[in-house]
């Protein structure tokens, strides 16, 4: 299963956005480490669906399967760095 095959392809773009927002909180430690995923999926849910073109509740499950990409793809790349990933 992939969870991409869940996403729309317009859904897409915010991925790197919310992970660039997501190092920019870091930065700045205004929100713990542990908050992050919940800011991100707050910011996914109210920007993605006007990507998307509309609050709809498809568009606002996008928005949570957005954020769940971009927070899955980071602690994939901070695993593999760490040499933590099975093989």
């Amino acid at each position: 299963m992939n969870v991409l095959d869940y996403v729309v392809q317009e859904g897409l773009v915010m991925v790197p956005v919310l992970y660039i927002i997501g190092e920019i909180v870091k930065g700045t430690e205004l929100l713990t480490n542990k908050w992050i995923p919940l800011a991100l999926l707050i910011i996914s849910i109210g920007f993605t669906p006007l990507v998307l073109g509309a609050y709809t509740a498809d568009n606002i499950v996008q928005a949570v399967l957005v954020a769940g990409v971009t927070v899955f793809g980071n602690e994939l790349i901070k695993q593999s760095s760490k040499g933590d990933v099975a093989k």
